[in-house]
């Protein structure tokens, strides 16, 4: 209970305006942690593959049109549908395999992108507030010892050891909002990296479907025009 009073205190000291800087990303920090633990646990599976191969059945019987149905309903929830639909409408509409394969890369980056995006900001709030906290040290101590250049010699001491504890907190606080924003940080990273990896291996699993029956698309087209 002491730490937390001699913590409340720094908020009211000279030097507040720290304490006050490393609340804010502490703030920060903790809204990202849960906005990203919501996107990638409980909005995100690791189960592309599984979905992966119900299109491929359709694929192998060469049914784009209702693979492509399928993934586009797919893709209201899941990133794997977007990327089949990409590559899906690009063999409907006669494009090469470079074509197919172009158009589900640069989807592919798109959720990627989105499955990390803010996640790196946690290691950076974690050491904007390590910094914080000695920045407001160093400052607290010079004005301590500021503070006793003209005070009594019977006052110095109680003096000093007070602004001393003070100082002291912006590390102490700095120190508090890093650690959990780091260990999250690599969490949530380690996270996002399953997503993409499933993800990547089921969109890779897809572009082979496709190509190997690609060649028998336009044939079966014409079969059925006959």
């Amino acid at each position: 209970m002491e730490f937390l009073s001699s913590l409340g205190r720094g908020f009211i000291s000279s030097d507040a305006i720290w304490m006050w800087a490393i609340l804010a990303a502490q703030i920060v920090s903790i809204a990202i942690i849960l906005e990203r633990a919501v996107a990638l646990y409980m909005n995100r599976r690791t189960d592309q593959k599984a979905l992966a191969k119900l299109l491929a059945e359709d694929i192998r019987s060469g049914n784009l049109e209702k693979a492509l149905k399928r993934s586009e309903s797919l893709g209201k929830t899941q990133p794997l549908g977007v990327v089949a639909a990409a590559g899906l409408q690009a063999a409907l509409d006669m494009g090469g395999k470079e074509e197919i394969q172009l158009k589900m890369d640069e989807v592919l980056l798109e959720e990627s992108s989105r499955v990390e995006k803010r996640i790196g900001f946690l290691a950076m709030f974690a050491n904007v507030a390590t910094l914080l906290g000695l920045l407001g040290t160093i400052t607290g101590l010079i004005h301590s010892f500021s503070g006793i250049a003209n005070a009594n010699p019977a006052e110095k001491a109680t003096i000093l050891s007070n602004g001393i504890s003070l100082a002291m907190n912006t590390t102490a606080y700095g120190l508090i909002v890093a650690v959990p924003a780091l260990i999250m940080y690599a969490i949530l990273q380690n996270r996002a990296s399953r997503l993409t990896d499933d993800l990547n291996k089921a969109a890779l699993n897809l572009f082979i479907q496709l190509t190997y029956h690609y060649e028998s698309v336009p044939s079966k087209k014409k079969n059925v025009r006959a």
